[in-house]
């Protein structure tokens, strides 16, 4: 089984349920013959705190792997890097001392609050990979942030053929590690 464990980047606020990357990562999978089962616990409006919290309830679910996507909240509301870090590096922890594989999705915010933030927020994500040795996907987002068509009007959140393209930045780094358990 496979956690899709995240903010409302993940749970697909705005898109019909069967059209969320959760959705759309099971349905390819299916095609692939990749005999795994994509649970989705998004949370719209979750931040790492949030998601510290939640993890024994994504560890009750018995997940082989888990696809952590947190984060942006936590940096759109100028959180504390020091604090993001920690809670992400907590949730990671309590996952792989249950043997969990842990897929971490990398995030961006805007250089608006101050390149020195942005960078550094963007930074955590490929340190905690190092660190935790795990699959990273770059940047969740890639080739739909921004991107008009992609997205909803709130300009953060992709449409359903935005997802599609999150679900290839996902598969990228998922589905090598999924063909080598099998």
């Amino acid at each position: 089984m496979i956690v899709a464990f995240g903010d409302s980047l993940t749970a697909g606020q705005g898109v019909p349920p069967d059209l969320n990357y959760p959705s759309q990562l099971q349905a390819a999978l299916d095609a692939r013959a990749l005999k795994y089962r994509v649970v989705n616990a998004g949370l719209a409006g979750d931040t790492t705190g949030g998601g510290r919290s939640r993890v024994d309830a994504v560890l009750a679910q018995n997940p082989r792997i888990v696809i952590l996507e947190l984060g942006v909240n936590d940096g759109l509301r100028g959180h504390r890097l020091d604090r993001i870090r920690d809670n992400l590096a907590a949730i990671i922890e309590r996952l792989q001392t249950k043997g969990v594989q842990v897929v971490l999705a990398g995030m961006m915010v805007p250089s608006r609050f101050s390149p020195h933030y942005a960078d550094g927020f963007g930074k955590i994500f490929p340190d905690l990979a190092a660190k935790y040795r795990l699959a990273l996907i770059p940047f969740f987002l890639q080739d739909v942030a921004l991107v008009r068509d992609l997205n909803q009007p709130d300009g953060l959140h992709p449409t359903a053929e935005g997802y599609s393209y999150v679900v290839r930045n996902v598969l990228r780094i998922v589905e090598p590690l999924l063909r080598a358990k099998d």
